[in-house]
């Protein structure tokens, strides 16, 4: 069961009981890596990016799975873990590479709470870009998702770091002790650092996303390995639907026509997600979905157009 009136408005208290989630919304979150079907191209553009040792560059429209290629890869390849840089207008490299709590530590210092010691490892940690250019016997796995939301000086303070993958924490470098154990992205291991300088000796496997909605430099781009997502085709679609929910589209009528409306309101233009098809799937074929005089209402409710609020 999928659908069920758990909320009627009459303000009366009852006891419920939810139907199972969506498999891509249960909690804690885990990997799609089995289910994603990757589109023609992108096996080859991965390749390249980890045969040259340079950044994968995914352009495409929300909810198309940009983000899932780097997870597919990771898991394929035992690259651990993936870490996770989300980009805002507010985002900068040094974020990414390190944080350090002066103030915590000014105020330690304060309260003696280090016995008089000063110790500065407790007030830093290295970020998801930093933790990646670690030494290590295997890349890591990196996304930066969302490049294009960045400030327009990020992509160009990346590339020095991407291209030597080496950095300084000059905190580190001014520091009484040669070594310092700082913690790492992500987990509770730490890594012993050598005078304030991190060099990697495997280049991480990067996957940067992008929606489209700006250009970059010419310096940025051709330092990246670049694919854009092609447009969702029913076969494609079907495809992730079966990989998903195992649902045949063409055995259930009502998938079926979902799929051709979603694909018809695309070639019209229209700013729709694959992630909305595979909502409105979920609802409409299961046991207690919405009958005939609220179909339509509600799949209108999952696949309202994007670039509408």
């Amino acid at each position: 069961m999928t659908w069920s009136p758990y909320y009627t408005g009459d303000g009366i208290p009852r006891d419920v009981q939810l139907a199972p989630p969506p498999p891509w919304r249960t909690f804690p979150r885990r990997p799609m890596a089995k289910e994603f079907q990757p589109p023609a191209g992108l096996v080859e553009s991965v390749n390249a990016a980890l045969h040259l040792r340079r950044p994968l560059l995914v352009t495409g429209p929300a909810g198309s799975g940009k983000s899932t290629v780097v997870e597919q890869v990771a898991s394929e390849l035992k690259l651990g873990s993936v870490l996770r840089w989300h980009i805002t207008s507010r985002s900068t490299l040094n974020d990414a590479l390190y944080r350090y709590d002066a103030l915590g530590r000014i105020h330690a210092q304060r309260l003696g709470q280090a016995g008089g010691v000063d110790d500065i490892a407790p007030f830093m940690q290295l970020g998801p870009l930093g933790t990646a250019l670690l030494p290590a016997q295997q890349p890591r796995a990196l996304l930066i998702d969302e490049v294009d939301k960045s400030d327009l000086d990020l992509p160009s303070d990346l590339l020095d770091v991407l291209e030597r993958g080496e950095y300084e924490i000059p905190e580190l470098a001014r520091y009484q002790d040669d070594t310092v154990c700082v913690r790492q992205w992500g987990g509770e291991e730490y890594h012993a650092i050598e005078r304030g300088r991190v060099r990697c000796t495997q280049f991480p496997f990067i996957v940067m996303t992008s929606n489209g909605e700006r250009d970059f430099p010419a310096a940025f781009l051709r330092r990246c390995i670049r694919y854009t997502m092609p447009p969702p085709t029913a076969p494609l679609l079907r495809q992730m639907i079966m990989a998903h929910l195992q649902i045949d589209s063409e055995e259930h009528g009502t998938v079926r026509d979902l799929v051709e409306e979603f694909v018809a309101r695309l070639d019209g233009g229209d700013s729709l997600a694959i992630d909305q098809l595979l909502n409105a799937v979920h609802v409409m074929s299961g046991i207690a979905a919405p009958g005939d005089n609220r179909r339509q209402n509600v799949v209108d409710l999952i696949m309202r157009e994007l670039s509408r609020a």
